[in-house]
């Protein structure tokens, strides 16, 4: 599973700085060893990433992140360190193209054979015309919001996750928390707490966890809490137009007719796109605290809701509302699941990853019965995120690798190639 860390982690370093200390010893002391998760901050200056873009070899999949389709090119992020570029032709036999190396890349969208990609802070324009040899373009810095910036050190860009065994006395305010804070700005949380998208014209498509996304001519870009517009007139020249402060911990986006469907930890926010250089607030549907991708068709939103460390602990579930009135989104029903991530819906077939318990299908028809109508469940494969195509093509990208579908049959998905990770 890839997780990523934002805005509750500073929150969680100024609690810990301030609330946390040793109580005094008592009598009858004890001791006990707590497995935590530890994130130690990564700090980078911007001459260690502010560099040219280059093209290289092809190269394994490591740590994969996002998947994009463009044209007939599979697009799969490497976390912070770039794309590989695959010529998708014949789904059957993916060939690989290129690695286009691009430091601290977790997003992307093309336009026009633009392609638009996150570098840490920096927003980069890209020319894929020749995916071999790309082009950069422009580069705009400081346009998204990370973890900080310290004089000294630097962009504070992501944590390391380390897990740790220690030993802890029983009398140690630490002793029951979920987490504590480290030295050098580190933070520790307890192990045991830790656990398609549409496009219009010459643009790709992404899936439900994508943080870019294309719509009526214009590029929407999400950080922790920005929304911003951007005006793709002139493709090799983006020019930012609006900027609108959603709320915090803003996760997804998801373009749907004229509106914007933007996923947090917190809820559902509705912006309205019909002047699309100007978003405007529709609503926001409020959940409990939980990581929250979402997805619409015909008028009904589905959005997974799961537990782990940045999402703190909450019911497993899938929730549908009725967003037909955006101004006014109602609640229809809830479904357990195990652990949900990226989810995709076509033609009221719902494709949902559940991390480690895999791939499964339900026909959503009934809302009232979603539960009595999985199609095929497949959990012999890591699902984190998935792409449902209008050729019946079903693409799926998870911690062990890239899985491609036939999904005609969606009762019976037909598995045409895999990508796997390399070997560690």
């Amino acid at each position: 599973m890839i997780r990523q860390l934002f805005s509750p982690i500073i929150i969680l370093i100024l609690f810990a700085v301030t609330t946390l200390g040793f109580q005094s010893c008592l009598e009858d002391k004890c001791d006990a060893k707590r497995t935590y998760v530890q994130f130690n901050p990564v700090y980078l200056k911007g001459p260690q990433f502010r560099v040219d873009i280059s093209a290289t070899q092809a190269r394994p999949l490591e740590n994969p992140g996002k998947i994009y389709v463009y044209k007939n090119y599979l697009l799969i992020n490497e976390l912070r360190e770039g794309i590989h570029v695959f010529d998708n032709t014949d789904p059957n036999n993916p060939v690989e193209v290129s690695f286009i190396e691009i430091p601290g890349n977790v997003d992307m969208a093309i336009y026009n054979d633009n392609l638009y990609a996150d570098s840490y802070v920096d927003f980069l324009t890209i020319d894929i015309q020749d995916v071999q040899n790309p082009v950069l373009l422009d580069r705009q810095t400081d346009v998204f919001n990370l973890l900080g910036n310290d004089p000294e050190r630097g962009y504070l860009v992501y944590y390391n996750e380390t897990d740790i065994t220690i030993d802890i006395d029983c009398s140690d305010v630490r002793f029951d928390n979920g987490w504590f804070g480290g030295i050098n700005g580190g933070i520790f949380v307890d192990a045991e707490t830790a656990s398609d998208g549409s496009a219009s014209g010459n643009a790709g498509i992404g899936g439900s966890m994508a943080r870019f996304t294309i719509s009526q001519g214009f590029l929407y870009t999400i950080d922790s809490y920005i929304l911003k517009t951007w005006n793709l007139n002139s493709p090799a020249n983006p020019i930012m137009v609006d900027e609108e402060q959603v709320g915090w911990n803003i996760e997804t986006i998801f373009p749907y007719k004229d509106m914007l469907f933007l996923g947090s930890t917190s809820g559902m926010y509705i912006y309205n796109t019909q002047d699309p250089a100007n978003p405007s607030y529709s609503a926001l549907f409020q959940h409990a605290n939980a990581c929250d991708p979402v997805v619409v068709e015909n008028d009904i939103a589905f959005i997974t809701l799961r537990d782990g460390t940045r999402c703190q602990e909450f019911t497993n579930q899938l929730d549908v509302v009725d967003v037909s009135n955006v101004i006014n989104p109602k609640f229809i029903k809830s479904y357990p699941m195990d652990h949900p991530h990226g989810l995709a819906v076509r033609n009221s077939i719902l494709y949902l990853c559940e991390g480690d318990y895999g791939l499964k299908v339900f026909d959503v028809s009934d809302l009232e019965n979603i539960d009595k109508n999985k199609l095929d469940a497949y959990d012999n494969m890591n699902g984190f995120d998935v792409i449902s195509l209008k050729n019946d093509l079903l693409l799926m990208i998870g911690s062990d690798g890239f899985y491609q579908f036939d999904s005609s049959d969606p009762k019976n998905l037909v598995q045409l190639s895999h990508i796997p990770i390399a070997p560690k």
